[in-house]
């Protein structure tokens, strides 16, 4: 049995989030079924990370088994299949069968992007955010995020996590031209996290409670203490990281 990872990038107002679900439009429900058909079997997918409804991906992975050897047309092939708002990046073939695209992941990078003015072509891109903000107070949260080891609230309930705790490596705010962004690494993601993070520090960035509050937040380990209330086209899963060596030469690129 072979073990590929297929790399893709998706527009997440498509979807009804990544992970497969009944009724539902998913991105791993659009790649089962175009595997499944030109695969000439029945194929499911595993997926790196779990992305929300409206969250786009510059960068997700899922794996897949099959004994048949990969076309190297494959990417090609499953590109003219899938809709528009999806697309196979690379597939790689795994050096072991036991690769896993979820846990053998070192880091995941994450990205929330702002606009102050109104923009037409950033609609569904980003979050329309007119407020004046103190971006002192943006850093300073950003750095207290860094010293944070457990993020219990900024965690959505009812989820199957065994522990809230996370490593964040980078977190950072950026003023560009044209948007204010939010980038953050870290080893891993609870769901519905990096949203908090963002929702949660605009609203001190804005006035609506203290900075030392932003501290308490954290040290309540509840949820509802937090602010969640950013959309999901605002966030990019941007990149995920593996240990080198993990896979065989590229076979489609």
């Amino acid at each position: 049995m072979n073990r590929y990872l297929i790399e893709v990038a998706y527009d997440g107002t498509a979807f009804h989030g990544s992970q497969i679900q009944p009724n539902a439009n998913t991105v791993q429900g659009e790649l089962n079924r175009a595997l499944s058909l030109l695969m000439r079997e029945k194929t499911s997918t595993f997926g790196a990370s779990r992305t929300d409804e409206g969250v786009h991906a510059l960068c997700n992975f899922f794996h897949f088994d099959s004994e048949k050897e990969v076309d190297v047309q494959l990417a090609f092939r499953l590109n003219g299949i899938l809709p528009s708002s999806l697309a196979v990046v690379k597939i790689y073939q795994c050096k072991t069968p036991d690769f896993n695209a979820r846990f053998a992941a070192t880091s995941r990078r994450y990205r929330y992007k702002i606009y102050s003015k109104k923009n037409p072509f950033l609609q569904n891109r980003a979050m329309f955010f007119p407020f004046r903000l103190d971006f002192d107070l943006l850093d300073t949260a950003a750095n207290l995020i860094l010293q944070q080891k457990d993020f219990t609230s900024f965690s959505k309930k009812n989820t199957q996590t065994k522990t809230n705790f996370c490593e964040i490596k980078h977190c950072q705010w950026r003023q560009n031209a044209e948007t204010i962004e939010f980038e953050i690494d870290g080893n891993r993601f609870l769901r519905g996290m990096v949203r908090g993070l963002v929702a949660t520090q605009l609203h001190l960035a804005k006035g609506d409670f203290l900075l030392q509050d932003f501290t308490t937040i954290f040290e309540a380990k509840d949820c509802t203490k937090a602010f969640f209330d950013v959309p999901g086209y605002g966030l990019y899963l941007e990149k995920i990281f593996y240990p080198e060596g993990q896979f065989l030469p590229l076979l489609i690129d």
